[in-house]
């Protein structure tokens, strides 16, 4: 008797697709890096912002045209197994791999830390594997209940930020409109070397856009729904994120902090006061709660991908549950990986994010080039804008942030390549044996065992 096919339920609206995209990417990590973007950028965070908003758009077109192209889910990891070779599509899946195992990971340990500041009594520990255990909950029950809840908890990040806003407002009643581009332009000692570190720092503020990609199979008229809701992503977090940097820097022109990694509490503290501060804080662990739900979300369905795909095996990671229609082991391994916060940091966790998140929009948007300027020729003025200047300009900016990554980072990323090789290697031996032996070229080892007896 066949085992019944079970398949994922397409319920996800263009809102609710927005919701986890920006859940992801979290809208209130823009406080939680604040003390390191602001030394980086000496401080002229307006124009980091814009050049990274920029950049980030420019990748965020590429992954638009790819999602047009192959509706299918897994994002750059299918992207690039169909447009470029199944062996490099492999590649850069298991090197995104880093990017969305790691995001968990991060969760799971910054709201240990903050809950642990909360409630020193309990150890950070306890709280990890507590809202491990939840993660892995929401997730099974599944897409739909995750995005509600994702919903909620965005929503009111936005109004945090509203508030914000609104405090800086009252700071700058009565000065002049004139002064309302006074953060866009150059003060003091600066240069174009410092927006642009400041840029390669703050796009990690971005990261998120590219995994809704991941829910093309669950998302109602995918084709264009996806692409949609990639554009207002990127849109919505470039005004949020400008719009609060130009804001703060009317009211605080210099600003100095005693701690860069707790900037974004200092700054609560100048703007409103300890009542302000903690607000920020109670909204702070409910997005890192957010981001978290989402990151295991779209871990699990890369993994899934890959699983039917056969390039990680099938039997565990290519199967769903049949009533909850989710991937159940795959979210049960990215939450026992998540456990890493038991004994990671903080950096070291953002480093494997950054390096897998990177790597896949360099091939992204080598992608297009290669699929639709030098696959499919289509090369009128506008295609050549779409399909080979545009990708090829967000390909060299985002390989340039590539290489502002330190050594270590880099000989982690290379490690776990040369994994991915060693394990990739193996499956292809195989597969070529067993295509031997199905042609009668290479003999199985009972048969070999017969001949000997």
């Amino acid at each position: 008797m066949m085992e019944e096919k079970v398949t994922y339920k397409k319920t996800l609206t263009l809102f609710q697709v927005v919701a986890l995209g920006l859940a992801w990417m979290s809208p209130m990590i823009y406080f939680t890096v604040y003390g390191l973007a602001y030394e980086g950028s000496k401080g002229m965070m307006t124009g980091s912002y814009s050049m990274a908003a920029a950049t980030i758009l420019l990748t965020a077109i590429s992954y638009i045209v790819m999602s047009k192209r192959f509706t299918s889910s897994a994002s750059a990891y299918t992207y690039v197994k169909k447009a470029i070779h199944p062996y490099a599509g492999f590649l850069v899946g298991w090197v995104v791999l880093l990017e969305y195992i790691f995001s968990p990971v991060i969760s799971c340990l910054t709201f240990g830390l903050y809950m642990h500041a909360q409630f020193p009594d309990i150890p950070a520990s306890l709280w990890i594997i507590a809202i491990n255990l939840i993660f892995a909950a929401v997730n099974i029950v599944g897409i739909r209940f995750s995005a509600g809840i994702s919903k909620i908890f965005v929503v009111v990040q936005i109004l945090f930020i509203a508030v914000f806003c609104s405090y800086l407002l009252k700071g700058l009643a009565g000065g002049a409109a004139a002064v309302a581009v006074q953060p866009l332009l150059p003060q003091g000692d600066w240069g174009i070397s410092t927006i642009l570190t400041g840029a390669s720092l703050v796009c990690f503020s971005f990261l998120g856009f590219d995994t809704v990609t991941t829910l093309a199979d669950e998302t109602i008229n995918a084709r264009k729904t996806i692409p949609r809701a990639i554009m207002l992503i990127v849109l919505i977090a470039s005004v949020m994120y400008i719009v609060v940097s130009a804001l703060t820097k009317l009211v605080f022109p210099s600003l100095v902090f005693s701690d860069a990694d707790a900037a974004g509490f200092e700054l609560m503290k100048l703007v409103g006061g300890a009542g302000l501060q903690s607000i920020f804080i109670s909204v702070l662990i409910l997005a890192v709660f957010t981001q978290g739900v989402i990151a295991v979300t779209s871990a699990s369905r890369l993994l899934h991908v890959m699983g039917t795909d056969s390039t990680l095996p099938k039997r565990f990671f290519g199967k769903l549950h049949a009533k909850y229609k989710t991937p159940v082991n795959s979210i049960a391994v990215v939450c026992i990986v998540s456990l890493l916060a038991l004994v990671l940091n903080l950096e070291t966790a953002i480093k494997f994010v950054s390096l897998g998140a990177l790597t896949a929009f360099v091939f992204v948007n080598g992608s297009v080039i290669v699929q639709l300027y030098v696959k499919e020729k289509k090369r009128s003025f506008k295609q050549t804008i779409v399909y080979l200047v545009i990708p090829l300009c967000g390909a060299c900016f985002v390989g340039w942030l590539l290489t502002l990554l330190d050594r270590t980072a880099l000989y982690m990323g290379l490690c776990w390549l040369l994994i991915g090789v060693a394990y990739q290697l193996y499956r292809s031996r195989l597969t070529v044996t067993a295509i031997l032996l199905r042609m009668g070229l290479e003999k199985s080892p009972s048969s070999v065992k017969r001949q000997r007896t």
